[in-house]
């Protein structure tokens, strides 16, 4: 058997076309594998849920607050691209230009995952156009991303967690004093906390307002840890200003954008701006594990 005949076996043992298709399936194969790693760095309590990005400008004046709505643009760019929803909350706007201030609803799976790598000061250096001599300026911009938290509209109290005990009203004496165990404390056993009351005359109306005072207190508790909470995952930015910033986005004497924990760079600015962070977030996600 000579050589074309041992080529025309081979053709007919092989399928050439599906042969051809392996490249393109093996990167569509890379792309999920990238993507699966991904989910599974976002294991984090509130990975999966919607969030709020705040955005204030810190030192430089105008050019701040003109670089911060530059960032709203491009977290609404990326949030667009990803398939979130985008809601405006609150808006002041700057005095001559940009941005006072600005809380965005990002809405969508994974939406804090991954949008929580952007937490922290982002700095800008470009020829400022609002400076009549055209001179270079540098900017700073925070960007804050907290978790959106369900609560639950009824607060749940386990009837084993509760110590209730009835004693007899301090009454004003006379034909008004009371001479039934009416009045209510009610102990909650996890949190310590006690309350009482002894208004009324039927024992049953004075646990049910005691009740109404506890769920009071606990809701009040919850929305303390709450805002603890927060405040720890907002963490501390620090000055908005020189020496704090996570990423730098340079547009003269030169195009770059740095982000300083992970070392990732690019010199595509424009896609930056539009929202290209893939790679900026992902490395991220990956450096913090």
């Amino acid at each position: 058997m000579d050589v074309a005949e041992l080529i025309v076996l081979a053709e007919e043992l092989l399928d050439i076309e599906a042969l051809e298709g392996v490249p393109l399936r093996l990167a569509a194969l890379a792309e999920q594998l990238t993507e699966l790693e991904l989910r599974l760095l976002l294991s984090g309590p509130y990975a999966r849920n919607h969030c709020i990005v705040e955005l204030h400008p810190g030192a430089g004046g105008v050019d701040s607050q003109d670089w911060a709505s530059m960032l709203m643009r491009m977290y609404i760019r990326y949030a667009e691209k990803r398939g979130f929803a985008v809601e405006v909350l609150d808006y002041l706007a700057g005095d001559e230009a940009g941005l006072k201030s600005v809380s965005l609803l990002v809405k969508g799976e994974f939406a804090y995952g991954y949008l929580h790598a952007e937490k922290g000061v982002h700095r800008l250096v470009r020829l400022s156009p609002f400076d009549a001599s055209g001179r270079r300026h540098t900017s700073f911009a925070s960007v804050s991303v907290l978790p959106v938290i369900d609560e639950e509209e009824t607060l749940e109290i386990e009837p084993e967690d509760l110590r209730i005990d009835t004693y007899r009203s301090s009454g004003a004496g006379g034909q008004n004093v009371n001479k039934t165990d009416s009045a209510v404390r009610i102990t909650h056993l996890p949190t310590n906390i006690v309350v009482q009351c002894q208004n009324e005359r039927s024992q049953l109306n004075n646990k049910a307002t005691a009740m109404r005072m506890l769920r009071g207190k606990l809701m009040e508790l919850r929305l303390e840890e709450q805002q603890k909470e927060i405040d720890r995952l907002r963490g501390d930015i620090g000055e908005i200003a020189w020496g704090n910033q996570i990423r730098s986005y340079v547009f003269h004497p030169y195009n770059m954008v740095k982000d300083h924990r992970t070392g990732v760079e690019t010199g595509n600015v424009q896609a930056v701006m539009d929202g290209a962070l893939d790679q900026f977030i992902d490395a991220y996600l990956r450096w913090k594990c």
